[in-house]
């Protein structure tokens, strides 16, 4: 193979995070998707049609490596060989893609699933996640190639790479039995991938603020309602919001608009120093309304001192006497838990309804809007997911 000259460095492959397609050369790109994963492809025109072809993830192949591979795809672009159709051809010829496979699968067991929402929330994270083996024949999906789609989330995202796992195992035998593919489970965990990844009970935990899992949110805030006091609303109401302890609580009547309808939380109140607009649903304006009929302040959850804000202990104080070991900041990660797992609402608005600024700087600087109507549309899930018919 004839010596390169430009092209990309393995520097500039380990250091690039931005999403996209960068060029190394003769067809070559390393291909960044939204959720960070890096992939080598290789682009190529043959008859006028324009193909791309995965050549595997970063993690397992080299720059070095990659550039083999799209060389020698390219020899065969020369000669007039389709070296996707080439691949194809080699494998099952019952064989079908792991895309098609996904597809299939879920047309086959959606009947008893609980319903069509779930179906296509089932379905989300094996887009989002395998878009590395979408292409590639089931029949040569191997043990490398699943730990491309679980490993990179497997520290962050612990209990979402584990049922991504499960998924892929459940696709990969459902593939078995009907003839598309042979042999062990590249997807298994015991005895095989167990020795490739740690433990879920054993993957080091990024210490954070405890939280309670989405679904026992339901189960928790009728409880709740039955406290008495300025602490429990303001955990009704920050629940409802998702917003921070210390915005919750600090919060005046002057910020609100006269119906309880949207909340504005001034920039110096705000972590980013930005302004906050919140869209407030029935149920987080049912929480203020008899706070607002008795207010003595402009303070939204005044302390017995004058002039004061309740507490950051407060909360934390509902929480322990109720029997809960977690914090009140942990709801925000119950609320996006729900958001990513059981809504079809974006990346862009979730972070938006938590406050968060983009970290892609390219993208923070063209989102000028705050998302408010698509904002009121999520919370509104969320206020009816939470609360249930307990508003009626």
């Amino acid at each position: 193979m004839p010596k390169r000259v430009t092209g990309l460095t393995a520097v500039q492959v380990k250091g690039l995070k931005t999403s996209g397609d960068y060029a190394d050369g003769k067809g070559l790109y390393l291909r960044i998707t939204k959720t960070g994963m890096k992939t080598w492809i290789f682009r190529f025109s043959l008859n006028g049609r324009r193909r791309h072809m995965g050549l595997g993830s970063v993690d397992l192949i080299t720059l070095a490596a990659a550039r083999e591979k799209a060389f020698e795809a390219k020899i065969k672009v020369n000669n007039g060989i389709d070296p996707i159709d080439e691949r194809r051809s080699q494998s099952n010829g019952n064989s079908i893609t792991f895309s098609e496979a996904v597809s299939r699968y879920v047309d086959v067991m959606k009947s008893g699933w609980s319903n069509e929402k779930y179906a296509k929330h089932w379905q989300s994270s094996i887009n989002t996640y395998c878009q590395n083996i979408a292409s590639i024949p089931i029949d040569k999906v191997d043990s490398a190639m699943v730990l491309t789609s679980i490993e990179p989330i497997w520290s962050e995202k612990t209990e979402t790479a584990s049922r991504l796992r499960g998924k892929i195992e459940s696709i990969l035998d459902w593939a078995k039995v009907n003839g598309h593919r042979s042999g062990d489970n590249p997807a298994r965990w015991k005895g095989h991938l167990s020795q490739s990844l740690p433990a879920k009970s054993k993957v080091a935990k990024v210490k954070g603020h405890a939280s309670m899992p989405y679904r026992e949110v339901p189960l928790f805030f009728p409880r709740l309602m039955l406290m008495n006091g300025f602490g429990s609303r303001a955990l009704q109401f920050l629940i409802l919001t998702s917003c921070r302890t210390s915005e919750v609580l600090k919060a005046s009547w002057s910020e609100f608009n006269d119906d309880l309808s949207v909340w504005i939380i001034p920039p110096e109140r705000m972590k980013v120093g930005k302004e906050h607009r919140i869209p407030l649903t029935e149920q987080a304006s049912n929480t203020l309304k008899p706070l607002a009929e008795f207010r003595s302040s402009d303070l939204v959850f005044p302390s017995q001192k004058r002039g004061q804000s309740l507490s950051n202990m407060t909360m934390a104080n509902v929480l322990k006497r109720m029997g809960q070991e977690i914090t009140a900041h942990g709801f925000r990660s119950s609320f996006r838990t729900w958001a990513s797992e059981e809504t079809q609402h974006s990346h862009e608005v979730a972070e938006a309804a938590l406050a968060h600024t983009p970290r892609d700087k390219v993208v923070a600087a063209y989102q000028r809007g705050d998302l408010f109507e698509k904002r009121r549309l999520l919370m509104q899930d969320w206020s009816e997911f939470v609360c249930g018919d307990t508003y009626g």
